[in-house]
């Protein structure tokens, strides 16, 4: 029988085949830190506290393999242990938060200009980044009267609703777009940003010319949120600034002013981000 080349070159060449193998071991890898780091997913707000046996049911792995995963993530301080097998985050997620609260390139870029913004305006403002196929709130500072129940920061939005994340969403590459509409056509629709993918287009160009969004209780009933974008050193949207207030404080007569300190709150901060340094010299070409 005759023999493939594929045969012949793993035969002659045995990295060939040891690459291969390295590769399998590599994938592996990578799912099983995949599936370890899955753990943090299953700590929320209506969920604080788990069990070791609900911890393994819920990642659908055997008994070893789960105590395996958790005993890792509590030697990294990821996960604390509560007493009598249950699990908590872990104090080293705080340590974290606030090497980022001192070093995340955004936040320094918008340093002193969320107080600038509720002086200017009389509302609470907001900084958000785009975070994979979301909005993660990173800061915020509440005015007097500010609305109850705000974005805040660590909370994450879909990218359909509400101004900031809709200024972020009209900012992205058109394959991107091209790519969230095929899949999410239904939120799409339901968000009022077209049926048709010439629809949706049109509506971000709209977006992107008027360089500001409006939106009024798309998360909260009668609270208002006018955003705007910002740009890193590549003119890539990496996030969106803006303010949030109930629609009897916005009134006519304040929406051009408070669009206005929105808008150049944003330039500001996009203007930053292209002088901004890391630690390490090198202008921050992304974040998020």
């Amino acid at each position: 029988m005759a023999r493939t080349a594929t045969q012949s070159q793993t035969d002659e060449n045995p990295e060939v085949q040891m690459s291969d193998a390295e590769g399998e071991t590599e994938r592996n890898g990578a799912s099983s830190l995949t599936k370890m780091l899955s753990i943090l997913d299953l700590f929320t707000p209506e969920a604080p506290v788990w069990s070791t046996s609900d911890i393994i049911e819920a990642l659908e792995t055997s008994r070893s393999t789960g105590y395996r995963y958790i005993k890792a993530l509590h030697s990294a301080g990821l996960i604390s242990a509560v007493g009598n097998g249950y699990y908590m985050l872990g104090s080293r997620i705080i340590e974290l938060d606030l090497q980022i609260r001192r070093t995340d390139p955004l936040l320094q870029a918008a340093s002193g200009l969320l107080n600038q913004l509720v002086d200017a305006t009389g509302h609470s403002a907001l900084l958000c980044m785009l975070f994979q196929n979301s909005v993660l709130c990173i800061d915020e500072l509440r005015a007097p009267l500010s609305p109850t129940n705000l974005f805040t920061r660590g909370q994450r939005r879909p990218l359909f609703r509400g101004a900031i994340s809709k200024v972020i969403l009209a900012h992205l590459p058109s394959h991107r777009l091209r790519s969230i509409f095929d899949r999410r056509i239904e939120a799409i629709t339901e968000a009022k940003l077209g049926r048709t993918w010439a629809e949706f287009r049109d509506a971000l160009a709209q977006i992107r010319s008027d360089g500001y969004v409006k939106s009024v209780g798309e998360f909260n009933p009668g609270v208002v949120g006018i955003a705007a974008p910002i740009f890193n050193v590549d003119h890539a949207i990496i996030g969106a600034i803006g303010i949030a207030c109930s629609q009897e404080e916005l009134q006519d007569t304040d929406l051009h002013k408070v669009t206005i300190s929105v808008k150049r709150a944003a330039r500001e901060i996009s203007q930053r981000m292209t002088t901004i340094t890391t630690d390490l010299g090198l202008p921050p070409r992304a974040v998020g």
